[in-house]
């Protein structure tokens, strides 16, 4: 069966359905319903066979690239992107389908938001390479 990713961004892809404040900005409440119903989508995919992993990211970043031979690492915060560029977590399904993961990416993009009222956020749905690209 085809993995995909299901990856969440913190405002992100095409022009958003409806304007929402960062999470940071929501009432309590608000917080702890997008997350229960965050725990219900992965109790739902364990219980289906097609939980691979699912995870939240922080918004802090680190850029990080080769030093060159004998040099450490060369790391750096910035130079900062766009809110929209950060990727707030995932969830890796093990699924028959594409069509199943674009149903289940649907259903993850009902999340609720501010006021109980559903994101309708862009989900980026990403199969996972399972062969190697063919070299000429």
């Amino acid at each position: 069966m085809p993995k995909y990713l299901l990856l969440k961004h913190y405002r992100g892809g095409p022009a958003p359905y409806q304007p929402i404040p960062p999470m940071d900005e929501w009432a309590p409440e608000d917080v702890e319903a997008h997350m229960t119903f965050q725990r219900h989508v992965n109790d739902v995919l364990k219980e289906n066979g097609e939980w691979v992993d699912a995870q939240a990211l922080t918004p802090a970043r680190t850029w990080v690239r080769y030093g060159g031979p004998g040099a450490a690492p060369v790391t750096t915060d910035g130079l900062l992107p766009e809110t929209s560029d950060l990727a707030a977590g995932w969830f890796m399904i093990d699924v028959e389908s594409h069509e199943r993961a674009i149903e289940l990416a649907a259903y993850v993009s009902s999340e609720p938001g501010p006021g109980g009222t559903p994101l309708y956020e862009w989900i980026d749905v990403r199969e996972v390479m399972s062969d190697l690209p063919a070299s000429d």
